[in-house]
């Protein structure tokens, strides 16, 4: 094996470990609605919606949570039904 075999071999295997990092390390993605009235943040992960966050021009942001967390196994587009969540008192 040369020494510039050996150099475009070791290239190719650090670039293919840093796209396999790069798709690990990925975070969920977000796709901001932006309406008249409300900002929608819906978050996924791996094609599941996660979460759902919806921040009002007036009122507090609140979350859209299933109406039964047991169903679902965590995607909220196959729960049956999304109940707002509000964060009534936060301590720092």
């Amino acid at each position: 094996m040369t020494l510039r075999t050996a150099y475009l071999l070791l290239i190719l295997a650090l670039a293919s470990s840093l796209s396999v990092a790069e798709t690990l390390s990925r975070g969920p993605d977000v796709l901001i609605i932006a309406g008249e009235d409300r900002v929608v943040y819906e978050f996924r992960q791996n094609g599941q919606l996660r979460m759902v966050r919806v921040v009002p021009k007036w009122g507090k942001p609140y979350k859209l949570v299933p109406r039964d967390p047991t169903k679902g196994f965590g995607d909220l587009e196959q729960a049956q039904m999304l109940v707002p969540e509000w964060v009534i008192v936060e301590f720092e």
